[in-house]
């Protein structure tokens, strides 16, 4: 089975290739430009490498959120282009999920994305074996908050994402939160690999969507003026 992965999702861009399960190509490049301009190259690259067609693709997997709405629209975007011909099985990976599966790491694993503010989107796993156990579910919080659940954790807690200083400045006093080694504490294409294939959960090419996990910035301004113009309008 040949699984080809993007993740688009933050500031890096990263595609890979697991065929029956064995990595064959892994790539990730942090050069400062939009993924509107790395992206299909490094999709162009791999199939060259490797040998292989889309047509040869058994799924299409793409890290579907949290991360950066324009991120995640162009990663998914391109995988739909390359599944839509031969209607290729694709899946939409939790970001977060993603990075965790991207690690060797075992015991509990605390995959953080800076949402600023203060705030971060977060989820918790437990890995042992290869095999990655859910214990929350995706949520954006304030970094504070992740103390009801850090906090009952016996042994240490590795922590993942571009968040991960977020949440060990905002829980100082608790020393069983380890920062991950910072260059594997960032997603990979990998980990979109490999938590696709663990979830199984797959959907046709034209259903394949993001998962923001909240409104974009100028949904949520809107909302305020909006909010704001009614109750002038009670006033009045």
């Amino acid at each position: 089975m040949t699984v080809f992965g993007i993740d688009s999702a933050g500031a890096s861009a990263g595609v890979a290739v697991l065929q029956d399960g064995v990595l064959a190509y892994d790539c990730v490049l942090q050069a400062g430009r939009t993924h509107s301009e790395t992206l299909l190259r490094m999709c162009e690259n791999v199939f060259t490498a490797l040998g292989l067609a889309p047509s040869d693709v058994d799924l299409f997997a793409a890290a579907a959120g949290p991360g950066s709405f324009t991120g995640l629209r162009i990663g998914l975007s391109l995988v739909k282009g390359l599944a839509f011909p031969n209607d290729t099985p694709c899946a939409a990976v939790s970001t977060l999920a993603a990075i965790a599966a991207s690690v060797p790491a075992e015991g509990t694993l605390l995959t953080a994305l800076d949402a600023r503010r203060g705030e971060v989107y977060w989820a918790a796993f437990h890995s042992q074996g290869g095999t990655l156990t859910r214990l929350t579910p995706d949520e954006a919080a304030p970094a504070e908050a992740l103390r009801a659940f850090a906090g009952q954790v016996q042994g240490p807690v590795y922590l993942l994402g571009d968040g991960a200083q977020v949440v060990r400045g905002a829980l100082p006093d608790l020393g069983h939160l380890t920062l991950y080694p910072a260059d594997h504490r960032q997603g990979r294409a990998l980990g979109v690999c490999r938590a696709a294939l663990q979830s199984g959960e797959t959907v046709p090419p034209a259903q394949l969507c993001p998962d923001y996990h909240r409104l974009s910035q100028a949904q949520r301004e809107r909302a305020a003026r909006l909010k704001a113009e009614k109750g002038e309008g009670k006033n009045g």
